[in-house]
């Protein structure tokens, strides 16, 4: 397995993360469904898990060593089918297939849905936990595989995630890293106005995780924090990040957690998007 998905340079990393973008706004506008601005505003993220931190072979998708990374946003999906596809999991070509009638990639992630996705989701609130059985699951095997859980800062709402806080720290799960996407939009509102959450670090550690915060749109910022060695609790990292980030007319605005393109705004945003 491969920690590096390619000895690739930063510039071409920036580039991979603007070809992952291009196909979630084409598959988005395609299907004609939601959710472009959760989409965008993590890709970033992926990008930097999926091409420089995370142990994996397309190759061998259920290889019992291997990292595991769990959206447990899972409206998200689009992001994460087209990163597996740039990450060489399946073809591109499947990308057409997302959210359409008589497609194989669902709107919501399912797990046997394709190679690469750990975890079917929908309802917010379930992969933490997910993940927390998962890194307990590692290391009572003793396999070094290591578990990444990224959930949105809106679902940071639910109780169930605060459950799975409590008891990671609990079981010393040094091998579970939590990344919270913090870009201050939830499907009705700003996140803050709904709950309160701009202390949000200063919360993960108050339940025993060693919690950072980081500019969730800087490559090399996200490569040193998340290639950091472990400490002796569990990691959340807290990535300050933009809705609809790459597009200016999605960034930072509401409209587009459930709004599609329409032609003139694909054309405009696959333009900025080059």
């Amino acid at each position: 397995m491969s920690a590096l998905g390619s000895g690739a340079t930063l510039e071409e990393l920036t580039q991979r993360a603007k070809t992952i973008r291009r196909h979630v706004v084409d598959m988005v506008t395609r299907s004609k469904s939601s959710h472009v601005g959760t989409c965008l505003s993590m890709v970033d993220a992926l990008t930097v898990l999926y091409f420089r931190i995370l142990r994996i072979d397309p190759a061998r998708p259920e290889d019992p060593d291997r990292d595991r990374f769990v959206l447990s946003k899972a409206h998200g999906s689009a992001a994460l089918y087209a990163t597996l596809a740039e990450r060489g999991f399946f073809s591109t070509e499947v990308l057409t297939r997302y959210y359409v009638d008589g497609g194989t990639l669902p709107g919501h992630l399912d797990r046997e849905a394709a190679p690469g996705v750990e975890t079917s989701g929908g309802s917010l609130g379930h992969g933490l936990s997910i993940g927390v059985g998962m890194a307990l699951a590692q290391q009572m095997d003793s396999r070094p595989g290591r578990v990444f859980v990224l959930v949105g800062d809106g679902e940071c709402n639910e109780g169930s995630i605060w459950e799975a806080a409590m008891l990671a720290p609990q079981l010393k799960l040094t091998n579970l890293t939590t990344l919270v996407d913090y870009n201050q939009i939830q499907s009705l509102g700003r996140t803050n106005d709904i709950i309160n959450q701009r202390n949000l670090s200063e919360r993960w550690r108050s339940f025993g995780w060693d919690a950072r915060d980081v500019d969730g749109h800087n490559l090399a910022a996200l490569e040193d924090v998340l290639s950091a060695p472990p400490t002796d609790r569990p990691r959340a990292l807290i990535l300050h990040t933009v809705k609809g980030k790459g597009v200016s007319f999605m960034e930072d605005k509401l409209l587009w957690h459930y709004r599609s393109p329409n032609e003139a705004e694909y054309a405009q945003a696959m333009k900025e998007l080059q």
